[in-house]
């Protein structure tokens, strides 16, 4: 786990997986149980969790994109889009950032 934080693609990673778990959590578990089970409970938690790591996520994308002058449509764009889609960030980590220094 401590490789994640030595360096800015390493906390990157780090912070795709959190987004990607997080918005796992939330469409499979939190958003069933609030209109299931009547139980919105874990959406109003869970909710702004996920919202503030896929803000920390899209900014560390777009300035580590910047800092190491990535090709915006080649890596950058598919980066963030992948953010949308679950599990995209598990396949972005897996083909695009786990092999970028």
């Amino acid at each position: 786990m401590k490789k994640y934080f030595t360096t800015s693609i390493g906390r990157l990673r780090l912070y795709g997986f959190l987004e990607g778990m997080s918005l796992l959590v939330l469409i499979f578990i939190a958003v069933p149980l609030k209109y299931m089970f009547n139980n919105p409970e874990w959406v109003k938690s869970i909710g702004p969790a996920h919202g503030a790591l896929f803000l920390l996520f899209i900014f560390n994308v777009l300035r580590i994109g910047i800092e190491q002058k990535w090709p915006f449509k080649e890596i950058t764009w598919i980066v963030i889009a992948a953010c949308f889609i679950p599990f995209g960030t598990f396949y972005i980590d897996d083909k695009i950032l786990k092999h970028l220094k």
